[in-house]
């Protein structure tokens, strides 16, 4: 009955394109959606045009949630690879928790993980050294992609991330995340190159940067 639900709530599916916007900063929206294929980044801008990239958006996760309390969206949504979403009238989202609090209870799921998610990459901002932050990102990342399937062997994730998106999410200088990277890769720790990322020791990596490993709970798709 549930899915019957959300196949009825569901409104339609939504293509977008790499470097494409979902959502912009400031601007309302009528929607919500879920990822369902793809890699989205989330971002604030500033004034002046500085960046500070706050998240990576994967499979599952929820995009427009504030737009469901008639808030502006305070971010910026774009495709860092081709993206496939689900889109849902904002409209009925009070509806479907009333019908079926389960799904309420899943949607709460998803933001306090986001929530975590968002305090883990504050503390990676205020505390790691460069090198911690570097390694800190790629094993999220991985974690990320070995918990939606698109972990590839030998712990490699394909992702066009450029070394400007690092430096946007860690608050350092492109010259300095440059570096950082050689450093990584010298060390044997992170082999970052464009395209993709590779950690041969995924358990040393998390333990030099001090981040968990992916949890094995499963994770509610919406």
């Amino acid at each position: 009955m549930q899915l019957a639900y959300m196949q009825e709530y569901k409104s339609g599916e939504v293509f977008v394109g790499r470097g494409q916007h979902l959502l912009k900063q400031n601007t309302t929206t009528d929607h919500l959606y879920t990822v369902l294929g793809g890699v989205m980044l989330r971002y604030r801008t500033l004034d002046d045009g500085r960046r500070q990239i706050v998240n990576f958006l994967f499979p599952g996760d929820l995009i427009g949630l504030q737009s469901a309390f008639d808030d502006e969206v305070c971010h910026s949504v774009e495709a860092l690879v081709d993206s496939r979403l689900c889109r849902f009238e904002k409209q009925d989202f009070h509806d479907l928790i009333v019908k079926h609090p389960s799904l309420g209870f899943d949607i709460t799921w998803l933001a306090a993980k986001e929530e975590t998610a968002l305090e883990s990459h504050l503390v990676s901002l205020g505390q790691r050294s460069a090198k911690e932050r570097v390694t800190y990102l790629a094993v999220w990342l991985l974690n990320r992609a070995s918990a939606t399937g698109m972990l590839e062997d030998d712990n490699r994730l394909t992702l066009p991330i450029k070394q400007a998106q690092i430096a946007d999410m860690l608050g350092l200088s492109l010259v300095h995340t440059n570096r950082t990277l050689k450093a990584l890769s010298r060390e044997g720790l992170v082999d970052w190159k464009p395209g993709r990322i590779r950690i041969a020791d995924i358990d040393k990596a998390a333990k030099y940067a001090e981040v968990p490993r992916y949890s094995k709970n499963d994770r509610p798709f919406i």
